[in-house]
């Protein structure tokens, strides 16, 4: 396996950090820039896809300026090798087509597509007041039709992977639209609290979304969530006049949670059967798979306690259970499915399994009996994603963090065994899909110090067969400190935790500057990577112009670093990643640059529950703080994601007292601003009310802004507003 020791890793990391300019231009950041200029993001290509029906050939949109504020847009295709580009489809005759075929287009530009096979792609079109029309256009012919109408309303829009019907949502009811049988109902739920075809169990275990077509498209399996059994949480939008109070289903930690099934619709019989997976009705059905031959639905099934799976296999046609393939339990911790079975294409009886019960996420494949045939990866490193399989399906081709934690690179390996292979040995993060043969990779590369390159590469050889794109740049006018990526040790004395440090432009070592640090801390996510700019942003970047070292460590308990990095919080949330932002803060001091008696906190949602607990946990460590969105009591966060790492309150009440925040208000030191959205689902705003609650109680003063209207994110303009008043706060204040 190739497998660069870290410590050298790194080293290699900072001298390309090094090479970003520390003098500049003389152009500096404004807080619309770091939000909204998209002109200061890297170049990508538009609807760059491999076209289905191909070997290794692919699309993208070509843009040229051929006016003043007047752009053509080109749809083209090359083959992977082949730096030749064909014309596929021009703006003009594809708005001729569609108009003809009944459709209201503009002809300024090319709409959103994707392809059917190769020779038609798919827009989406007005159709009437109340619906939207998907249309196909054929590159051969140069004619358009309409396939069929969809509701205008419709969400979850899912296409099925011949891409000639869809399933979609409206209000809690599903459906599916294609030829000759539009928006026909799958469901007829009158009851609002028993919801069809949505993203269950809170969009955790890997969920992404709530409807699971089979291979060819004949059946539709979907969860049913009945959430009548849970309590209302009321929310209130001041929007309207007067206010409203709205209602929503939300299960907290402790209490009662919903009940899911999975139905499976045949599209023939246009009959509904469901899958038979039993008692106890509080479970978690999760990581859906169909058999290739569309017989069979596979379904991860997981205890309330999270720390036993089974994988089960329940016939379509009768929603019987067929057999449990095999099981996982943790009793220390927990187990996390996140991923389904993947079928080896060409060997219906074969299946990939992912899974870190050895520590770290590794490929295991399995047969349809249960058997487990081998282990095809291993180390301590991360599996990230699967792309697929190449040499006629004899190999599985991933995305892993076998050369750094920090890193993603592309590997294969043979379904026989035998040695990893290495595809993308250049030092950064590769993201890649595979061409529909798997042949070559579409690598969408970046780096600390590079914003993107675009090339496909051979998986048989490992070399480019062509570069598509070499972005400039986009920052290269402006005026940017430099930014350095390394490790330091964890609280305990071992385990290395890595850092992004950004210094300001003509960085003086003679000063001493205020740092604001910007953490997360929580599970499933990483902050510093070997991605453009270290994987800052711009405010990080505009916060340097201004003078501040900002900084940002990633603690254990958060992402891509395995079982006992990840796990080390268990029941114990904020204690240990304390510990470890501690000692991030211990290095800040060290440096004779950082003003110690200027050290600012900022994060969100978890990040902003970290910075809660920094400034109140750890009082005076920090001068300032800004937390938004922030948790401050688990009690009253969703069972899914609390129960998988604090247990219930009930099993675990010392645990859940030690993160309480309410219990440590009257330590507050120094200025603390926390922020939230008025109609926040995720982190509802009772925790920061509750905070405010207790610091009257306690007579003590902090300070507090909302957004009205705006859920967990603020988003949208008013970004810029709210990294305004964050900017603002910490000038003012540190």
């Amino acid at each position: 396996m190739p497998h660069s020791p870290l410590r050298l890793g790194f080293v290699l990391v900072l001298a390309l950090v090094s090479l970003l300019p520390a003098r500049a231009q003389q152009q500096r950041l404004a807080m619309d820039d770091a939000f909204l200029n998209r002109d200061l993001q890297p170049e990508n290509l538009l609807q760059l896809a491999w076209i289905p029906g191909t070997k290794a050939e692919l699309a993208y949109v070509q843009t040229k300026e051929v006016e003043p504020s007047i752009t053509r847009h080109t749809l083209v295709r090359s083959y992977a090798a082949d730096t030749t580009l064909t014309v596929a489809l021009r703006s003009t005759p594809l708005a001729a087509a569609l108009y003809q075929a009944g459709a209201k287009v503009s002809v300024l530009g090319l709409p959103k597509m994707s392809w059917q096979n190769d020779h038609t792609v798919l827009t989406v079109n007005s159709g009437d007041s109340v619906s939207r029309a998907v249309y196909a256009y054929d590159l051969k012919t140069k004619k358009a039709n309409r396939l069929f109408l969809y509701d205008e309303q419709a969400q979850n829009i899912d296409y099925d992977p011949t891409k000639t019907r869809i399933a979609y949502t409206k209000a809690q009811n599903l459906y599916v639209s294609l030829s000759g049988r539009e928006n026909e109902a799958v469901t007829q739920e009158t009851n609002p609290g028993i919801v069809n075809g949505q993203a269950a169990h809170r969009s955790e275990f890997g969920i992404t979304k709530g409807t699971f077509w089979s291979p060819k498209g004949q059946k539709l399996a979907f969860y049913r969530m009945d959430q009548t059994m849970v309590t209302d949480y009321l929310i209130v939008t001041v929007l309207p006049t007067p206010a409203q109070a709205v209602s929503i289903k939300y299960p907290m930690a402790g209490d009662k949670s919903h009940e899911v099934t999975v139905g499976v619709y045949d599209l023939h019989t246009r009959k509904t059967v469901f899958l038979q997976t039993g008692e106890p009705r509080e479970q978690y059905l999760t990581n859906l798979s169909w058999s290739p031959d569309e017989k069979f639905v596979y379904v991860a099934v997981l205890n309330r306690a999270q720390n036993h799976m089974w994988l089960r296999q329940y016939d379509a046609t009768s929603g019987a259970l067929v057999k449990t393939l095999f099981e996982e339990q943790d009793d220390k911790t927990f187990v996390e499915p996140l991923h389904p079975a993947q079928f080896v294409p060409g060997h219906p009886d074969q299946f990939i399994w992912q899974t870190q019960r050895d520590g770290y996420n590794h490929l295991y494949l399995y047969s349809t009996n249960g058997k487990l045939l081998r282990q095809l990866t291993k180390g301590p490193w991360q599996v990230t994603e699967v792309l697929g399989f190449a040499d006629n399906n004899r190999e599985v081709v991933f995305q892993s963090t076998a050369a750094s934690p920090l890193q993603r690179r592309i590997y294969s390996v043979k379904l026989s065994g035998g040695k990893v292979r290495e595809l993308t040995p250049e030092a950064g993060t590769h993201t890649a899909t595979l061409s529909p043969d798997g042949s070559f990779l579409l690598d969408n590369f970046s780096s600390a110090t590079t914003p993107r390159i675009i090339r496909t590469v051979s998986v048989k050889t490992g070399k480019t067969g062509q570069t598509l794109l070499t972005a400039p740049n986009p920052v290269a006018a402006y005026q940017l400190g430099q930014t350095k990526l390394f490790p330091i040790k964890a609280a305990d004395g071992q385990t290395d935790l890595y850092c992004r440090l950004i210094t300001p432009p003509n960085f003086d070592p003679s000063k001493k500057y205020p740092t604001v640090v910007y953490l997360y801390g929580g599970p499933h996510v990483q902050l510093v990577t070997d991605s453009w700019l270290g994987g800052s942003n711009l405010w990080m970047q505009l916060m340097a112009q201004k003078g501040y070292v900002v900084f940002t460590l990633d603690s254990r308990g958060s992402g891509n670093r395995g079982s006992a990095f990840e796990r080390a919080t268990f029941r114990q949330l904020g204690t240990q990643e304390m510990a470890d932002q501690l000692k991030g803060v211990e290095y800040l001091k060290s440096l004779p640059h950082v003003d110690a008696a200027r050290i600012g906190i900022h994060g969100w949602s978890f990040g902003g529950f970290m910075t809660t607990t920094m400034m109140t946990r750890s009082p005076g460590t920090f001068k300032v703080g800004v937390g938004g969105g922030p948790v401050i009591d688990w009690r009253l966060y969703e069972v899914m994601y609390t129960e998988r790492y604090m247990d219930t309150p009930q099993e675990n009440p010392e645990g859940y007292d030690q993160a309480n925040l309410l219990n440590y208000v009257d330590k507050l030191q120094g200025r603390l601003l926390l922020i939230h959205g008025t109609v926040d689902d995720v982190v509802v705003w009772q925790h920061s009310l509750d905070y405010l609650k207790a610091a009257v109680d306690k007579g003590i003063q902090l300070d507090y802004f909302v957004y009205p209207g705006h859920p967990h994110n603020v988003g949208g303009k008013d970004r810029v507003h709210l990294y305004t008043k964050i900017t603002q706060y910490f000038d003012e204040h540190l």
